[in-house]
């Protein structure tokens, strides 16, 4: 059925439209908000056929880099620098092992060849960015754990993109080398780190040195620099996925220009393309075939949710600083979502054998996946006794205008117990004549800045200063207190 351009602009916006109140209904439920975004593409075949699967591959790679993007610059560094050599475990070998299980067991219960189970264990391997990110997003669940998850599922979507296009070469190329796969796997993971840092480092710098004509450009800058990310990297041989979350971290660390802007623009881009992947990727699925994979589906997910999965875990963390119940929770985070069903539209692009029948039980398996653990982790976090009373990072209720066309910009400065500035009021601050203290935040409180204001430890200060100051007023407010000199007493 051919649609005219009206038809389809509006069932675009339908979409957006139905995505972001489906996602007030699925905090409601206690849903991962991608189960309500797929069944609404579910429902949408009942209006349109769509069946354009590299077109659905396209977008879904670009908004996995949006994605990814987005939680990178949300990652704090201090908070997964110490777990980052167990997040890494678990983002390869944890993939690696899951992907064994789950691959034996497909081998049996759908009746595939030994490379085409483990191509459907690789497939369903990862543990999901864009459904960790949204679910544990807002939970009150030790700081720890959730860096863990976080690092873990924005990182291990190389290895399964990897082990992916590694078996339909071998499916379709029975000559391939194991041993050259192997070392290929090495050479994309290093050049993804280091393109991630050396175009992270760019990024920055072009940023805060590039002057535009209006602010709202810099966050379209921003995105445009991560999917530069991901083309140079996959150019020369390299993981762009990886590229793009290291790259999302280092920036998302630094010193920013126009980072309020930048942060807010990620957040809403981000969800848009989760809500159009996420619908088109339901469409490509009809629910009259879901129930001929209904049972093989429940089966491999049980396996894949009690067995390969805790497997996966308990052996990576075997030797690391978890305790029991930190290892079970972990094991049951391990959320499946966009990933998967973006990689089982590769087997269908190759033309592999049983293509079909893949994306249909993968589908099946992300569907079960997000409606059990998605919507039970909170209750499993309190039953382990996993939750902690702590505050949320979350942005000041301020908004804040960016000055663009001037030489000005509003600064957002934290304050900790090191800088210099604590216990001083606004009046003895030394600052440049042509900088204003706009707004305080404290305690999630916005304070109307006065001459007598003291300022103090964990504070958020907004600052209307000159670019060219921009060094000065860090130094007066964050930079390190001058140590008193030891005035040595004369002797008599």
């Amino acid at each position: 059925m051919e649609l005219s351009v009206h038809t389809l602009i509006f069932l675009f916006s339908s979409m957006l439209i139905i995505g972001v109140v489906a996602t007030k209904f699925s905090s409601r439920l206690g849903l991962p908000s991608l189960v309500l975004f797929l069944l609404v593409g579910m429902s949408f075949n009942n209006f349109v056929y769509f069946e354009n699967v590299e077109l659905t591959q396209l977008i879904g790679i670009i908004a996995l880099i949006i994605i990814l993007f987005e939680g990178g610059t949300q990652t704090k560094w201090h908070h997964i620098r110490p777990i980052i050599g167990s997040a890494g475990i678990l983002a390869t070998l944890g993939v690696f092992l899951t992907t064994i299980v789950t691959g034996g067991a497909a081998m049996y219960i759908l009746d595939f060849s030994l490379l085409e189970g483990m191509l459907f264990g690789a497939i369903v391997g990862s543990t999901d960015a864009a459904a960790v990110f949204a679910v544990l997003g807002k939970k009150d669940i030790k700081k720890r754990l959730v860096s863990t998850l976080e690092a873990e599922s924005g990182s291990n979507d190389p290895m399964a993109v990897f082990l992916t296009v590694s078996l339909i070469e071998m499916i379709q190329v029975p000559e391939t080398s194991i041993w050259s796969t192997l070392g290929t796997f090495f050479v994309q993971m290093g050049v993804g780190l280091v393109i991630g840092l050396v175009l992270g480092k760019i990024t920055v710098l072009l940023i805060n040195h590039i002057k535009l004509d209006a602010s709202g450009l810099y966050p379209v800058l921003a995105i445009g620099c991560a999917i530069v990310t991901y083309a140079i990297a996959g150019a020369i041989g390299g993981s762009g996925l990886l590229a793009v979350y290291v790259m999302a971290v280092f920036v998302g660390n630094n010193d920013l220009l126009y980072r309020f802007s930048i942060l807010r623009f990620n957040e809403g881009f981000a969800w848009m393309m989760q809500i159009v992947m996420f619908i088109l990727l339901g469409l490509l699925v009809f629910p009259k075939q879901l129930p001929e994979v209904f049972w093989q589906g429940i089966l491999l997910s049980i396996i894949l949710i009690f067995v390969a999965r805790p497997i996966a875990v308990f052996i990576s963390t075997m030797f690391m600083k978890y305790n029991l119940k930190e290892q079970l929770f972990v094991s049951w985070a391990g959320l499946k979502g966009a990933v998967p069903i973006v990689l089982a539209t590769y087997p269908i692009v190759a033309d592999v054998e049983n293509s079909d029948l893949i994306f249909n039980v993968v589908f099946f398996v992300v569907l079960i996946s997000a409606l059990i653990q998605g919507s039970t982790l909170s209750w499993l976090a309190t039953k382990l006794g996993l939750t902690v009373k702590e505050d949320h990072d979350v942005m000041p209720s301020m908004e804040l205008i960016t000055l663009g066309k001037t030489d000005s910009e509003i600064m957002e400065v934290a304050m900790t117990e090191q800088s210099p500035a604590i216990g001083i009021s606004l009046t003895d601050l030394q600052l440049p004549s042509d900088t204003l203290i706009i707004g305080i935040i404290r305690d999630r409180k916005v304070i109307t800045p006065q001459g007598n204001s003291i300022l103090a430890s964990d504070d958020t200060l907004y600052v209307l200063v000159h670019k060219e100051n921009r060094e000065k007023v860090k130094a007066a407010l964050i930079g390190t207190k001058p140590k008193k000199k030891m005035v040595k007493k004369k002797s008599s």
